[in-house]
């Protein structure tokens, strides 16, 4: 048995969360592997919206089993949060959640080295959401972090306040002022809620299930363009968001992948600092951000909008080796009249076709425009019931990228979801 990926193919803010909950059904497990809160996975259905930030999206299926990978980097604070609000849903969440030992914990004081690092670049920030996250992976790397498998140690309380008081020194350098207490009581309450769930090793667990023949879906974080090595660097997330992140966040070999599913907006967003070839300052960029209600699920940021980036698209298909392509949000450019997709950029006055090392220099987009479909999609319920103008841009796509779409997405809710 093989473990299938889903991935987000921009700049996160794809729709994943919505696609991994239509996909549930098919599959036994579903599993992050990496990333942590600064994630923002919206679902919808019973015109209820939902939004994920640490817990894997299948957990809205009771027969699903959700594990918390390796990879993941938690807060207990927001961890709890969820808990909390998923219980008031009436999901039993204690029954099919599973958390990685080896994952690792986000501290009160890594959420205070994040601002601090932050206010100190002025206008050089790369727009982090404050999370923590980038100083979580730091201490990671530097093996310095506490993992979950640490809080049922002894010598656990030891751990935080050695690592605590290393924060402390570091911050010295800092013009930032800070109250670590006010952090500390509901950080403990969370520890103790995750506690009460299976700790489990998750490597294990994982490769277990792919011989006793269970479907597992990797669910991904982010999107690839803020990889950590190959996202518009240093303006990206500080994990890796490709196909590849899946093995090592979860700790399956690469022998043991099977579909790929690759996903995108029939536009592109940003929400931060950062390169965008495509984006538009203008009233048809602010006319996608109201239609799409493009604001971050994470921070509530307007996001930056423009139009499909086909360079950027067919690096991610690359870099990933997607075999399905899903397409989101098509429904937010009904009402264009003109859509236009970046071909190529220029730069230095050069035409290319890739998205190249020097993204951070200006890439003037060329543009092929195309007849927009001016019409509803939203209550399209089968493929031959799309206006021919949306078709034929699904088709471009395809011949470009030389993926099949697979998976239409013509509105927010798990009911809105045409499979080609």
């Amino acid at each position: 048995m093989k473990l299938d990926i889903l991935l987000g193919l921009q700049w996160g803010d794809e729709g994943k969360g919505k696609i991994v909950d239509v996909l549930a059904p098919d599959y036994n497990v579903i599993c992050r592997f990496q990333g942590g809160p600064n994630a923002g996975h919206t679902l919808e259905f019973n015109n209820i919206k939902h939004v994920l930030h640490t817990i894997p999206s299948g957990v809205f299926r009771p027969e699903s089993i959700n594990i918390i990978g390796n990879g993941v980097v938690i807060d207990p604070v927001i961890f709890k949060k969820e808990i909390v609000a998923l219980e008031n849903m009436g999901v039993n969440i204690k029954k099919n959640l599973f958390i990685s030992k080896r994952a690792h914990l986000i501290l009160p004081s890594h959420r205070i080295l994040d601002a601090a690092s932050e206010a100190s670049k002025g206008k050089t920030k790369i727009g982090s959401t404050l999370k923590g996250i980038g100083p979580t992976y730091m201490d990671k790397t530097g093996r310095n972090g506490i993992r979950v498998g640490d809080t049922t140690s002894p010598s656990f309380k030891e751990k935080y306040t050695n690592l605590t008081n290393k924060h402390k020194e570091i911050l010295k350098q800092y013009d930032y002022d800070y109250n670590l207490e006010e952090y500390e009581a509901s950080w403990f309450d969370g520890i103790e809620t995750l506690k009460a769930f299976k700790l489990i090793e998750s490597e294990h667990e994982i490769n277990n299930y792919l011989l006793q023949g269970k479907t597992i879906l990797a669910e991904g974080a982010q999107g690839t363009l803020l990889d950590i090595d190959f996202g518009s660097y240093p303006f990206v997330t500080s994990s890796n968001t490709i196909c590849a992140g899946a093995c090592t966040g979860l700790g399956i070999a690469p022998t043991k992948i099977g579909k790929v599913f690759g996903v995108f907006k029939a536009y592109c967003t940003r929400v931060g600092s950062g390169p965008f070839p495509t984006e538009l300052e203008d009233e048809v960029g602010e006319q996608m951000r109201q239609q799409g209600h493009e604001f971050g699920a994470t921070t509530g940021r307007p996001r930056r909008c423009g139009w499909l980036d086909i360079p950027a698209l067919k690096y991610s298909v690359m870099i990933n080796g997607v075999s399905n392509l899903i397409v989101t949000k098509a429904d937010v450019l009904s009402n264009f009249k003109t859509i236009k997709v970046c071909t190529h950029y220029m730069l230095n006055g050069k035409p290319i076709d890739y998205m190249p090392y020097e993204i951070n220099e200006p890439l003037v987009p060329v543009y092929k425009e195309m007849k927009g479909w001016e019409k509803d999609i939203t209550k399209c319920k089968n493929f031959s019931e799309l206006p021919k103008e949306f078709i034929e841009y699904l088709k471009y796509i395809e011949m470009e990228v030389k993926v099949p779409i697979t998976i239409i997405s013509v509105g927010p809710d798990r009911e809105q979801t045409i499979l080609n």
